[in-house]
């Protein structure tokens, strides 16, 4: 499940463990940072304290998120509290527990209390290189938007902890939501750490390829199923795409990351222009889609 504003595209910037000191926070960018990670650790942190004046702006700002989109919940989430290496390759993620109403104090001019979310994605790519993307559907927190598939982190129950476990179950929970493609958390292997708007974090992993057509059809049987109960799919479209060229055929707006990744993997295959332009391949639009 995602809950998170649209941002345009901005310059990527790749961050390299090799070229970061071994201990301290990640540096900040103006643009997206790509984080070539080995391990991860979590540690949970309490959210920090909201001001009085913080409190009152953040329930107006929410208030009126939720008037334009109902489709907005309170619901809990992870949010990202600190970034910083522990040595080469090694990252901490600090989370701490929150809902999405915190998010909206990133409307509020001069906050000081605003925390970046923490969301895992999945890379599903094809064995001609491209990657499966999909548009967010008209019900959803952000419609139209272009994104690979994943979703915010959740804050566990209980004693379980959140780790990078958790996190790769999350993540194969959400391809199968989303797209219909199932995938062992085992078989998922983490691949890349990105910061982008709002310093928000994401925890990428990879997955093993798919054929193009076998995507497709899981995806279309997930839509037919899906509005058979009377749901409308949280994705409406999928593409499959390998270059800056294919990513500019798809109409609306873009993850600010879309960019970035699908450029680092097609540098990381080793696959040439013929390979990446290959065009484009966008799915037919669910039912009441766009």
């Amino acid at each position: 499940m995602r809950q998170s504003p649209t941002r345009r595209l901005e310059r990527s910037r790749t961050a390299l463990p090799t070229g970061q000191p071994p201990h301290g926070p990640v540096p900040r960018t103006s643009g997206v940072d790509l984080l070539d990670v080995r391990r991860i650790r979590l540690v949970e942190t309490p959210a920090p304290q909201l001001p009085p004046g913080e409190r009152l702006a953040m329930d107006r700002a929410w208030d009126e998120a939720v008037r334009a989109n109902p489709s907005l919940f309170d619901g809990p989430v992870a949010a990202c509290a600190g970034l910083s290496w522990e040595g080469p390759g090694c990252l901490r993620i600090t989370w701490a527990r929150t809902t999405y109403r915190r998010y909206a104090l990133r409307r509020v001019p001069g906050a000081t209390a605003c925390l970046p979310s923490l969301f895992v994605d999945v890379v599903q790519p094809t064995p001609d290189g491209r990657l499966l993307v999909g548009r967010m559907a008209p019900s959803t927190s952000t419609p139209g938007r272009w994104l690979l598939p994943g979703g915010s982190a959740e804050p566990p129950t209980g004693d379980r902890p959140l780790d990078l476990p958790a996190l790769r179950r999350h993540a194969a929970r959400e391809l199968a939501e989303e797209t219909g493609v199932e995938t062992a958390p085992d078989d998922l292997t983490l691949w890349l750490v990105t910061r982008g708007a709002y310093g928000s974090v994401g925890v990428l992993f990879l997955a093993p390829c798919r054929p193009a057509p076998e995507v497709r059809a899981r995806f279309a049987a997930l839509v037919s199923a899906e509005t058979a109960r009377g749901r409308e799919p949280e994705l409406d479209r999928i593409a499959l795409v390998g270059s800056r060229a294919d990513l500019a055929r798809l109409p609306g707006p873009h993850a600010d990351y879309l960019e970035p990744v699908v450029t680092r993997y097609a540098q990381t295959a080793g696959l040439g222009p013929r390979s990446r332009d290959s065009g484009s391949d966008v799915s037919p639009p669910s039912p009441g889609g766009g």
